[in-house]
């Protein structure tokens, strides 16, 4: 067993590092309904803010990262932040997203937010597996959410409660 990556905020360092990752997920048509690759300047705009960005390193390369962003533009809303996490196809398999994981669910928590929410792939059973370990429900399933080639595909909705900041 090899030891867990690093985990840590993104900087500006990374933007490059972070879009080939992306990017490689986006090719592999299974996990994202985006089909423009991103660039390192996409990657500007999530930096520096509420939401956490971080990165798994090791050795010092960065192979996967995890982001935040707000769920929605309504005040109401503020305190969830909807989520998305991608490991580099050489990192997959070796538990680097849990461990990156459990560290968002401390940041977010520490930044204030009482709940984490995305959408998965219907189809990704790797990635809803991941989730259930760490304690995320599946609240449903949205049919035919969107379509990716020409293909229409499901998602499952997760959340996560922080509940030290449910009050």
């Amino acid at each position: 067993m090899t030891a867990p990556p690093t985990v840590r905020a993104a900087t500006r360092e990374d933007r490059s590092a972070i879009a080939a990752i992306y990017n490689a997920a986006l090719a592999e048509r299974a996990s994202t309904f985006e089909t423009r690759p991103r660039t390192p300047e996409d990657i500007d705009a999530w930096l520096g803010k509420r939401h956490p960005v971080l990165v798994a390193e090791e050795n010092g390369s960065v192979i996967a990262y995890a982001s935040t962003s707000a769920y929605s533009p309504r005040e109401c809303y503020a305190g969830i932040a909807d989520f998305s996490i991608y490991v580099a196809p050489r990192a997959r398999g070796r538990d680097v997203g849990r461990h990156l994981m459990e560290v968002l669910l401390k940041e977010a928590e520490a930044a204030g937010f009482h709940k984490l929410t995305s959408r998965v792939f219907a189809t990704n059973v790797r990635s809803r597996a991941l989730l259930g370990r760490l304690g995320f429900r599946e609240v449903g399933v949205h049919e035919k959410h969107a379509s990716l080639d020409g293909v229409w595909h499901d998602v499952v909705v997760v959340e996560k409660l922080l509940l030290a900041n449910v009050r």
